[in-house]
């Protein structure tokens, strides 16, 4: 189809020109050339041989070339997957029209693939290299087409690498071996340019001699690759390119000097004994000696750095009886403010005992010193606030040429480390109290919300908003629900889980509110369902009529404002006890909740975050909780425009 497809290309080409014959067409007009013709086209070599030319192509017929993939094991399909399959073929092209009556005996033909073909001719038969032509001079318009018997295979190019003059060598059989246990044959065999400097077999027995260690610990060094690529540059280095005194960079990464004197050419102590061999991918030059690459500086961590100062003795004690010597001598990076043993002396008698006798406040007041990057000195700036591996942040502070970290001064910076960076500060610095866990918390640890956490607890709230949350909590104080009428508190209390519950709900938002995110008339929606209205103006905060009289008092699963009043339920709700009138079961439940037979006109489900996860309205007498997870949930029930809330415990 492919054939046909070309061939109707060619034709509606040829309606619009005079008609023109290629060499392509030739190839494509034989029926012994079908192979051929999939070859040029699969190599994409047809557009270029249906140029101007002239060429001169030698066609091996089918029978040829199946005769080749017969010889190499391989399919058609194979064949025409080469990855040399173009060079085959431009073997087999000349960019010059050669009739046979060009051709002479011994004569070379240099092809398209730039290697040459031999003309042979014998008692009227031309062979071209070791195929016969079977017929001669097919004439196209750009050029002439020898049909021959045989494929024409290109020959493999000659390259030496410098691994080969190593391995050719009978002086060189150590570095052969020593090459090959590194695994760098591949390597050096590879395009490069290289420039080997090569010692002896005599150098390096005179190195394993000195050593006094063996051939075969030679070999097993862990570090033989590094020795070999010390004396390998990726670059060609002839000797007329070295010059005295010049710094040549090894593939270690690490230098070596040329010293040229009396026309003697060294590299760092070796004499260069015989240069300038030559290989396609390189140069070698052979040496007397073997470079030994220079010893690297170890650079020290930030754990040692601080255990071989005499001015952190107590720092350094602390860091090794809780461990975290061990974890600065890690990879990092890291950044550790050092305090000096005047610092630990200035601290708390007290306090110091406390932290010494408790390995977990220590190691938390430890890592409270250090953070986890590498921060130069340069890098830090006035205002910046950085976290430290305690979780706490530190804030820096920079007047003038002093730099605060908290109320410490640095008085040392930048002793760099291989795993980070220290500065040597003035005071030890302690992590602030950690934040409550819970909003609960909050109330409970607050003198002044006794009763409201009388009331959480007795409304069952208080595991509900010890969840994960977040919550915002408008916490009354206890001098705002002393100011509410008469018998209100104890009506609310003889309700617990249904009235006092719902006012309760009402105080609390599921979302993180912070003072920061509230806006002027913003309306925010309470677990109760009802929403508060926010009021700012230059007075202050108020939630609906009640002032936030301390704000942003925050746990880790949400906030708390204070405020001065009990929030009144929206207006046409009234909180009432149905609990004679509505009663929910089986409470604890694993699917249905039920109730009895009041009329419901709308009734949600709410989780510990206040979201609704089921809502219906004007159910029957019942509703499936399935699907949700087991936990405490807020049933919020809405009948005769009067609102109840339940709470259930599904398993």
């Amino acid at each position: 189809m492919l054939k046909h497809t070309f061939f109707l290309a060619l034709l509606f080409a040829g309606s619009l020109l005079q008609a023109q014959t290629t060499v392509v067409d030739v190839v494509v007009n034989s029926e012994d050339h079908t192979l051929l013709e999939a070859a040029v086209l699969e190599a994409d070599l047809a557009g270029a041989l249906s140029g101007e030319g002239p060429f001169t192509v030698f066609a091996p017929t089918d029978d040829a070339v199946t005769a080749l993939i017969t010889a190499l094991e391989i399919t058609a399909e194979d064949f025409l997957a080469l990855e040399d399959l173009s060079d085959i073929l431009l073997y087999h092209v000349v960019n010059a029209t050669a009739l046979s009556t060009d051709l002479a005996d011994g004569q070379m033909v240099t092809t398209m693939l730039g290697a040459d073909v031999t003309i042979t001719i014998m008692d009227g038969s031309v062979m071209v290299n070791g195929a016969t032509v079977t017929s001669a001079d097919i004439t196209a318009d750009n050029g002439v087409v020898h049909v021959i018997d045989a494929v024409l295979l290109p020959p493999a190019p000659e390259t030496t690498t410098v691994v080969d003059i190593i391995v050719d060598s009978e002086d060189h059989t150590l570095l052969e071996a020593a090459v090959g246990a590194a695994d760098l044959v591949e390597a050096l065999s590879g395009e490069g340019p290289f420039t080997v400097f090569a010692p002896t077999d005599a150098a390096i027995t005179a190195l394993v001699e000195a050593l006094e260690i063996t051939a075969e610990d030679l070999l097993a060094l862990e570090g033989l690759g590094d020795i070999l690529l010390y004396h390998v540059v990726n670059a060609t280095a002839l000797s007329t390119d070295l010059s005295d005194g010049q710094m040549v960079t090894t593939m270690l990464g690490e230098d070596v000097t040329i010293t040229i004197m009396d026309g003697t050419v060294m590299v760092n102590d070796a004499t260069v004994t015989v240069a300038d061999i030559t290989a396609d991918n390189g140069v070698v030059h052979v040496i007397d000696a073997v470079l030994l690459p220079p010893t690297p500086e170890v650079t020290p961590t930030v754990a040692e750095i601080i255990a071989n100062s005499p001015d952190h003795t107590v720092l350094a004690a602390v860091l090794d009886s809780t461990d975290l010597d061990v974890a600065l001598s890690g990879t990092g990076p890291f950044t550790v403010f050092a305090p000096t043993d005047a610092a630990f002396d200035a601290v708390d008698p007290m306090t110091l005992l406390s932290l010494l006798l408790d390995n977990d406040a220590l190691a938390a007041v430890l890592t409270y010193h250090v953070a986890g990057d590498s921060v130069m000195s340069t890098d830090l700036s006035d205002g910046q606030v950085i976290t430290t591996l305690n979780g706490g942040d530190v804030t820096v502070t920079i007047d003038g040429g002093s730099v605060m970290i908290n109320n410490a001064m640095v008085i040392v910076a930048d002793l760099v480390g291989s795993n980070g960076v220290v500065h040597v500060i003035d005071a030890v610095l302690l992590p602030p109290p950690p934040a409550p866990a819970t909003v609960v918390d909050i109330i409970v640890n607050s003198p002044d919300h006794t009763v409201l956490e009388t009331a959480v607890i007795a409304a069952g709230l208080a595991d509900d908003l010890s969840a994960e949350g977040p919550f915002t909590v408008f916490a009354p104080t206890d001098a705002a629900i002393a100011a509410l009428p008469a018998g209100a508190l104890e009506a609310l209390l003889a309700d617990p889980t249904g009235a006092l519950a719902e006012v309760l709900l009402y105080h609390v938002v599921g979302a993180a509110a912070l003072s920061t995110d509230l806006s002027d008339g913003q309306l925010i929606a309470t677990l109760q369902g009802g929403d508060v209205e926010v009021s700012i103006d230059g007075m202050g905060v108020m939630i609906n009529d009640a002032n936030v009289i301390v704000a942003d008092l925050v746990a880790d699963n949400g906030v708390v404002h204070v405020i001065d009043a009990v929030l009144s339920l929206p207006t046409g709700v009234e909180a009432v006890n149905l609990s004679s009138l509505f009663e929910v079961y089986p409470n604890p439940t694993t699917d249905v909740l039920r109730w009895n037979g009041i009329a419901v006109d709308r009734i949600q489900v709410l989780d510990a975050q206040g979201r609704v996860r089921i809502q219906t309205s004007n159910p029957a007498n019942s509703i499936d909780l399935s699907a949700l997870e087991s936990g405490v949930f807020m049933v919020v029930i809405e009948a005769e425009g009067q609102r109840a809330v339940k709470s259930v415990l599904k398993h």
